[in-house]
């Protein structure tokens, strides 16, 4: 069985480490193609290094452009390797432009698609992310979802009516954090490099366009974080885009902004911080993994479950709302809930499933 794994950006590497490593063991042929769309050497060739990634058979070097013309060269360039390599299935993660530019391109092949991380909704348009995701699903022939919401939300818009499979899985990253989380020591030296051993500091980080390319979102949580840098260290792992973007926009930091991390550099800023301020889907729940609890930079979010067990607060962009939230989460203590994100199989159970598949 061949299957073709199209992957982007860095949340996309993290969740095909364990699934390729299960894939492998299935004795599926496994075909890797990275748009390129996070290009930079920290944003992408260290997590194949780190993670044990299988080496991209295809490195298409999209990037760098408007959305509808990445997506429309990364189609044109999939469709390419499609008609070349003739796979059983389509396998794509999350909501990124290249996910929705492998699920169009294998749709007008009429190749099936499997889609991980299916269901997910912010139920706000205006992000990429949420019309990407819908999109996807739509057209997707196997929908393997995180939590039960997400197949509720399936549910809810018609999709047993569909001809798919809707397959609850759990989450891929679970998988991730539980595997790695061990390596961590022989893997990490950052918490010795930064100086932060022994020390309180917030682990934050901005990169979601809805806050970066508005100023005004932008400007807020600056001020908050520089706020909260009074009271607390702040670690900030920064993007090259919202770099680019602060100092277009003349705005400071004054916390300590660090170059973009590794997957194992993550996790371990991850055990060692006391709170998460982000605007990222993927640590919310990597904050939850590891007890920490998360004030999320947004107004929604697609895992209400965290923000219902009381393990996450949304905030916004209003600095007088994030300091409030920063004081809130400080006296607050994550209990754990058992099986929220699945038992850390979901990577079997998707390879077993599109073995189970195969014509």
């Amino acid at each position: 069985m061949k299957i073709i794994t199209i992957l982007g950006a860095r949340p996309q590497f993290v969740k095909a480490a364990t699934v390729s490593r299960e894939l492998k063991k299935a004795g599926i042929n496994e075909v890797i193609i990275h748009t390129g769309q996070h290009f930079d050497a920290n944003m992408s060739q260290v997590f194949f290094d780190e993670m044990e990634i299988p080496a991209p058979h295809y490195n298409l070097e999209i990037q760098g452009l408007t959305h509808g013309a990445m997506t429309g060269r990364m189609i044109e360039k999939i469709e390419e390797v499609l008609l070349n390599e003739k796979p059983e299935f389509v396998l794509v993660y999350g909501d990124t432009n290249s996910t929705l530019a492998g699920a169009l391109g294998a749709a007008k092949l009429h190749i099936p698609i499997a889609h991980v991380e299916a269901g997910l909704r912010s139920f706000e348009m205006t992000m990429p992310e949420e019309i990407n995701r819908i999109v996807t699903d739509r057209i997707s022939n196997v929908l393997f979802c995180p939590t039960h919401t997400a197949i509720n939300n399936l549910e809810k818009e018609g999709f047993k009516n569909f001809d798919c499979k809707i397959i609850h899985s759990g989450d891929v990253m679970y998988d991730a954090v539980l595997y790695y989380q061990k390596k961590i020591k022989t893997n990490s030296t950052i918490i010795q490099e930064e100086n932060l051993g022994n020390k309180n500091f917030v682990l934050a980080t901005i990169h979601r366009a809805e806050n970066t390319n508005n100023p005004k979102r932008l400007g807020e949580i600056c001020n908050a974080l520089n706020q909260i840098s009074k009271e607390i260290q702040i670690v900030l792992p920064l993007h090259p885009r919202t770099r680019a973007i602060l100092k277009d926009q003349n705005l400071k930091l004054d916390i300590k902004v660090i170059d973009p991390v590794g997957y194992f550099d993550m996790l371990a800023l991850l055990e060692g911080c006391s709170l998460v301020m982000t605007d990222s889907g993927g640590l919310q729940k990597e904050a939850y993994f590891f007890n920490k609890y998360c004030v999320t930079l947004r107004d929604q979010t697609e895992w209400v479950e965290l923000v219902d067990a009381g393990a996450n607060t949304l905030v916004g962009a209003d600095s007088n709302t994030i300091l409030n939230g920063f004081h809130k989460a400080m006296a607050s203590k994550v209990v754990a809930q058992n099986n929220l994100y699945g038992k850390g199989r979901a990577s079997e159970l998707i390879a077993k499933t599109l073995l189970s598949l195969q014509k």
